[in-house]
Formats: C-alpha cells, structure tokens, sequence
C-alpha cells in the first residue's frame, strides 16, 4: 500500500447552517457536509497532499450525502463504515453578526460515536505520514478506544502525531470528563493545535505564553499553534515564539472551519518542510499562509466542499 499523506479520524456530519429566511419568516437550513477533522483533509486534498478518512456515518440520505462529498473532494473513504442502526450526525449552526457561531448537535447518539477497535483500517493508519485527530471521537467509549488504538499504531508505525482539541461543550457529560479526555490526547501528539479560548479553559491562563508555557511541562509537544481570531496565530517551537497578525476580511460571514483551514496549512507545511529544524522565517511563512486561507473560508458558508485553493491564498498574500 502506498502512503498516505495525511489520515484522519473522527466527525463526519451535516452542518446545517442558516442561508436565508423563508417567506413565512423561518430561517431557512442549508445541509453542508463537515467535520472537522474531514475539513482539515478537504484542504489538504486541495494542496495536492493525498488524504484518508476514517469514521462513521449512518446508513440514511445524510450519510450517502457525506460519502459523496468526501470523494467529490479527493479524501480516500476506504476507511468509512457505514452504520445500519445509528443516524448521520446533525450539527445546526447558528450565525452571530460578528461570523462568530453557536452549535445545537442531534448525536444521542450518532453515528460518528459508534466507530469500534474492530471497524478501524488499521493498514491506512500503518501507512501515513501524519495521523490526526480530534475530540469529539472521545466522547464514548467505544471510539475513544478506537481513537487510542489507531494513535498507538500511528506512532508504532513512525507517523507524526497531531491533535486539534476542537472543544464542544455540549457533546460532553461534563467539562472535567473533556478536560480528561483531551489531556489524553495531548499526551499523544507531536503538533498540537488548539484555539485562544480552549487554552484560558484548560490552563485557566489569559496569558497565551503562560498557558502554553503549562502545556509544554505537561505534554511537550515539538509544535504548538494558537489561534486567536482576527488577532492572527502563534507558533510555539523549541525556544522559539512567533506571531502572525490575522487577515481581516470585510467580507466575513461566519467563521466554520477557519480553524481547520489553519490546521489544515499547518500540516501541509510540515508535510513539504518536516518538523525538525524549523526557522523563525520558517514559522512566520507557516503560519502567514494559514492565517491568509483561513480568512478565506470565513467568507463563504460551509467549509468541506469550499476550501481555498492554493492559488486563492497566493493570490490574498500578493494583494
């Protein structure tokens, strides 16, 4: 078997977002394909890197949706299961003015929860470059074995390890059963990508650096990357610290996915560079490439089947 660039597991599901309001005043619901983890693979499908999924839809029109858009978009679905009791997960979104977004999620259950040890394509895990992951595959526990499984033959395999916490509150029984959960993939991963609100939650620190600072004792990660919004991102490395201003787009909408289009530049990058003897020019490019295309899908609705293309970002740093 080939390897793979990049292999993902975790959500895939609909995110209903707003796109209107009816003639009888309603809000009308588009049906977008997403995940977050199968975002992050949609981008660097994009960036010509070869991507796999691995995960669980159910066995209705939501999942055979799903399973067209992710091979519409270049992801490898060989390690998609399809389940014959348990609906596709639904995700409704919920647009503030500022793009900014709250979720309501039908998954009580959904499939995506449903994965098992016994479901995994272990021989796609054996065979990538890089294994990433999220949370929300933690939150039973059944995936949350599969989840670990997958990771222990990542790393047996020589894989690079990388995580996105992706913290959902309202998919949890409690926020120290996540602050659990998510330590456990921490401990896990070589690149670490996690938001400013998910480090002033798991750190108790505003302090970015500081916050940092305690997840490096913790969990040493070789990359840590944090996003702020429109204040841009930081790259923590070794003894080095960079940061990016953000690009601020007039045209935003909302923000679904930035984070995974970010994470998404972020694994290209290392996926063409490596992750030994990273420059502060090297970091600063990294980062300045993710921040421009995550601004990008901040102007259009939905996220898996609308990344920017290679040539849409150059396009933004040149102007």
């Amino acid at each position: 078997m080939e390897k793979v660039d990049v292999v993902a597991l975790g959500e895939l599901l609909i995110d209903f977002t707003e796109n209107g309001i009816s003639a009888h005043g309603n809000p009308i619901m588009e049906a977008n394909p997403g995940g977050a983890v199968c975002n992050v693979l949609s981008m660097l499908s994009g960036l010509s890197k070869s991507t796999a999924y691995i995960g669980k839809v159910g066995k209705d029109i939501f999942g055979k949706q799903l399973t067209e858009a992710i091979r519409s978009v270049g992801i490898d679905d060989s390690g998609l299961v399809v389940d014959d009791n348990v609906n596709t997960t639904l995700a409704f979104v919920h647009t503030y003015e500022d793009g900014d977004r709250d979720f309501s999620f039908y998954r009580n259950p959904g499939a995506d929860m449903m994965l098992t040890v016994d479901e995994l394509n272990l021989d796609l895990v054996r065979n990538c470059r890089i294994f990433h992951y999220g949370s929300l595959s933690m939150t039973s526990k059944c995936c949350e074995e599969a989840t670990f499984k997958a990771i222990e033959v990542a790393k047996e395999s020589g894989a690079i390890i990388s995580f996105d916490p992706n913290l959902r509150e309202p998919l949890w029984d409690s926020l120290d059963h996540a602050k659990e959960e998510i330590s456990k993939g921490m401990k896990q991963c070589d690149i670490l990508k996690i938001s400013d609100n998910e480090i002033i939650w798991f750190t108790g620190k505003e302090d970015f650096d500081e916050g940092v600072e305690e997840l490096r004792k913790q969990f040493n990660p070789k990359l840590i990357t944090v996003t702020m919004g429109k204040d841009g991102s930081r790259a923590y490395y070794g003894d080095k610290i960079v940061s990016v201003p953000g690009f601020v787009n007039e045209n935003t909408i909302e923000t679904t996915g930035a984070g995974d289009t970010f994470g998404a530049c972020v694994l290209n990058y290392i996926l063409e560079q490596g992750l030994d003897g990273l420059t502060e020019d090297d970091l600063k490019e990294m980062l300045t490439f993710a921040n421009a295309a995550a601004s990008i899908i901040t102007t259009r609705k939905g996220a898996l089947k609308v990344m920017p293309s290679r040539e849409e970002v150059e396009k933004l740093l040149r102007s």
